[in-house]
């Protein structure tokens, strides 16, 4: 989770990877130049494209569905966040989708609106050299491709197995999202030379954003957040304080420091998610283990987005 940006630009070595677990470190979102946010600078952040780390084994359109609609679910945000002492994560890149269809964000049985994926790569790999890389080039114009050259739909970002089959030139993830282009402006130019340079607004991508990464302070304690309160108020408060209160209460004095925090991040550690409701928390018994067989455990939590966002 370390921003490597400085060291890159300073062209030294990567720097040691920060060990993550120990601390909680909050994510907050602010505007960057957009040659910050692509794939070479490992970037973490929310909306537009998402950012590929590695060009093997990336999921496909049946993959990215939303559970309860089927329609291609959006690039939500993603984080850089390697391992420490496990070389096969050097580089490591997890990623959210969700549905953009607020009614698939209601409590129902799974599969849910939600997608997660990781993507994650040797220090010494087929597409980034071992060393910090030179300044970057300008952007390319058009949607975005791998850099083994393979296609990517021009309203999602997303493995593109389609094309549209009168210019050859526009690419897309599935059905969906070439209807969405050819309303959107792509009927007009299809087949013109700049019909694949030129990509209109679809209304289908989050606002994008770099996430930067602090530390979570701990010096204030719970008390600093709350107004005095006098004795009899905190007695009728005593009386009345179901455990739904007191969960909302330990969140709302959690997040107080900082309001603006989109990012609760602290893999294995002590920090552990914090419980906006005491309705529906999971059991241990609640969370299925992973492919391999290992217990699961918690790395980040999303919270409060920007405007525009789901949250």
């Amino acid at each position: 989770m370390a921003n490597l940006r400085e060291n890159y630009n300073k062209f030294i070595h990567f720097p040691s990877h920060v060990a993550m677990g120990a601390r909680v470190e909050l994510g907050f979102v602010e505007a960057a130049p957009g040659w910050r946010l692509r794939s070479a600078q490992f970037p973490s952040k929310v909306g537009g494209w998402p950012a590929w780390l590695g060009e093997a084994g990336l999921p496909g359109p049946a993959a990215l569905s939303c559970g309860r609609c089927g329609q291609p679910c959006a690039f939500l945000l993603q984080l850089y966040a390697p391992l420490t002492g496990r070389p096969d994560a050097f580089h490591r890149t997890l990623l959210l989708f969700c549905c953009r269809r607020p009614t698939c964000h209601r409590p129902a049985p799974a599969p849910g609106p939600l997608r997660a994926f990781r993507n994650q790569l040797l220090r010494v790999n087929a597409t980034y050299p071992p060393e910090p890389p030179l300044p970057p080039a300008p952007l390319p114009a058009g949607p975005p491709r791998l850099r083994n050259g393979a296609a990517l739909c021009r309203v999602c970002g997303c493995l593109a197995p389609k094309r549209c089959a009168r210019c050859r030139a526009a690419h897309y993830c599935g059905r969906a999202h070439q209807k969405l282009d050819w309303a959107a402006g792509h009927r007009r130019c299809c087949g013109a030379a700049q019909s694949d340079t030129e990509i209109p607004d679809h209304g289908f991508l989050f606002p994008e954003y770099e996430i930067v990464i602090e530390p979570e302070e701990t010096e204030s304690s719970d008390s600093e957040v709350f107004e005095p309160l006098d004795e009899e108020q905190l007695e009728a408060m005593a009386k009345h304080e179901t455990l739904e209160d007191k969960v909302f209460q330990k969140f709302k004095n959690r997040i107080a420091a900082e309001p603006e925090q989109i990012i609760r991040y602290c893999r294995g550690g002590e920090g552990g998610p914090i419980w906006v409701s005491g309705e529906n928390i999971p059991e241990a018994k609640d969370i299925p283990n992973c492919l391999c067989g290992a217990k699961r455990i918690f790395e980040f939590q999303v919270g409060k987005l920007i405007p525009g966002y789901c949250s």
